[in-house]
């Protein structure tokens, strides 16, 4: 099978969040078993600045921008390790600019003209490459519009009818949503900006577009595909997901072991395993706190955070919690991440007045990233919803028990601990589900106290979580599965 994934981010050539590790992860997995992969990006200057090798095509053509042409220019390099070529669409005037979508003032005001030609210049780029393509997977709405063309049969390129389409939501919070004059951009006839496919609310929708036209939806875990069909979590867009109830999937997102395990991290102060975690955490936790100016203190729990300082990832309980436990509870925290200014300032101050008890980083760092991992007891993902996560995953692999909002991917990854679990020994963590502050604290608490009085049962937890396998070969597997799904469903439509 050939797989061309259209995506707007992927490691190691751009990434924002967790969107790029799945686009510069699953097509490699894919390769090993077997399967031709092609990955289409935007041409950013970051992206063409790490790329090695790269190398021209010859192949440009021009795309009509609502009468402005532009020309694109298709170059080619691979996924680093791999067999994946590729290609990036490039077009100075839209992508040569230091950020993906947006700067200090907001978003770029030619979002939808910049990704509008991105998804064009896709469609366009795959006839004149002469690909193969049996399946055209795009992620997220930078992408969406390419199920639409394959779908309408815009411009009548032949691998249309060879190729069935996949459409994924990595958060459908993020939908590429632009007034409706933006229509003529996507080079699409107005009879399709109606209710069913491509209009919102007098606005145009990509993500809709993508949701409307594809063979499969999928999105990134169990629970997150049942959730987002609700009106509670379906950001106006519950409706359409139900329609296609039936072609929605949720596959929780893969983990690159040769990335994130302390059994072979350069990163971290001792490499473990499940064997010899007990001093191989202890030893990362006397690094995480020396390099964190925290006292070393061994009896006392580390908990750790890393993420996006947002309310999505639930720091409006935080800040609260942190508030009230630095008075109250002997435990440490290592904090780690960047975003809003309102909890930035709240952990800067938090910080200052209890050095002894806080440590945060208000930045973004790999290797510290690594550490914390390798070097906390407790990792806290509070997250109102989260789509599926990766840092629980990560944490799970480094002996880091997770506690979590019984949600989305948190809780399809995460086993909560109660008698029933462990006695099955199939406990991995710690999950509340209402999320207020008093709930969180309560599970906050079972997990500092098991930790502290109950050793046996703690090293349970850690073993348990330690052993599970999240790795990329079973969500590719699952994919594969979703590929097939899709094509079953186009021929039956008469369309391949």
């Amino acid at each position: 099978m050939h797989i061309a994934m259209a995506a707007s981010e992927a490691i190691p050539f751009a990434k924002t969040g967790g969107l790029a590790d799945v686009c510069g992860t699953l097509p490699v997995q894919l390769s090993r078993i077997g399967h031709s992969c092609s990955l289409f990006l935007p041409a950013y200057r970051g992206a063409k600045r790490v790329a090695a090798n790269l190398t021209d095509t010859h192949i440009s053509f021009v795309v009509d921008m609502a009468g402005k042409p532009m020309t694109a220019h298709v170059l080619k390099t691979q996924i680093p390790n791999s067999q994946v070529d590729v290609y990036l669409i490039d077009q100075p005037h839209y992508f040569d600019r230091d950020h993906l979508y947006g700067d200090a003032h907001g978003d770029f005001r030619d979002n939808c003209e910049r990704f509008s030609f991105f998804a064009r210049g896709v469609v366009e780029a795959i006839h004149r490459l002469q690909l193969p393509v049996d399946i055209i997977h795009c992620h997220d709405w930078q992408s969406g519009l390419v199920p639409a063309y394959q779908r309408v049969g815009y411009r009548g390129f032949p691998w249309y009818s060879q190729a069935a389409s996949l459409m994924t939501i990595h958060n459908l919070a993020y939908q590429g949503r632009f007034w409706g004059a933006d229509m003529p951009l996507t080079g699409l006839d107005w009879r399709y900006f109606n209710w069913q496919q491509m209009e919102f609310y007098g606005d145009l929708n990509m993500l809709k577009t993508g949701i409307a036209f594809a063979d499969m939806v999928t999105t990134v875990s169990p629970s997150y595909a049942r959730e987002i069909q609700s009106p509670a979590e379906g950001c106006g867009l519950d409706g359409v997901l139900r329609s296609k109830a039936n072609r929605l999937v949720g596959i929780v997102n893969g983990v690159d072991y040769s990335v994130w395990d302390p059994m072979h991290d350069p990163h971290i102060a001792q490499r473990y395993g499940v064997s010899d975690w007990k001093s191989g955490k202890e030893a990362c936790k006397r690094d995480l706190q020396a390099q964190m100016q925290l006292p070393l203190r061994e009896e006392v729990p580390l908990i750790g955070l890393i993420g996006r300082l947002a309310e999505q990832k639930g720091w409006g309980l935080v800040i609260p919690l942190l508030e009230r436990w630095v008075e109250e509870h002997d435990v440490q925290w290592v904090i780690l991440g960047n975003g809003e200014p309102r909890y930035a300032h709240a952990l800067e101050e938090i910080a200052r007045r209890h050095p002894e008890r806080v440590a945060a980083r208000l930045e973004f760092s790999d290797p510290l990233a690594h550490r914390i991992e390798a070097g906390c007891d407790l990792f806290l993902m509070p997250s109102r919803y989260e789509p599926c996560g990766l840092n629980q995953l990560y944490s799970l692999r480094y002996g880091s028990v997770p506690v979590v909002h019984a949600i989305g991917g948190l809780i399809d990854t995460v086993c909560n601990t109660t008698e029933e679990t462990l006695q099955h020994g199939t406990a991995t963590g710690f999950a509340f589900t209402k999320y207020d502050l008093e709930s969180l604290e309560i599970c906050l608490l079972k997990g500092v106290e098991l930790y502290s009085r109950n050793p046996e049962l703690w090293s349970k937890l850690v073993h348990a979580g330690m052993t599970q396998d999240w790795s990329w070969s079973k969500s590719a597997e699952s994919y594969l599965a979703t590929y097939q799904r899709a094509r079953e469903l186009a021929a039956i439509e008469g369309r391949l």
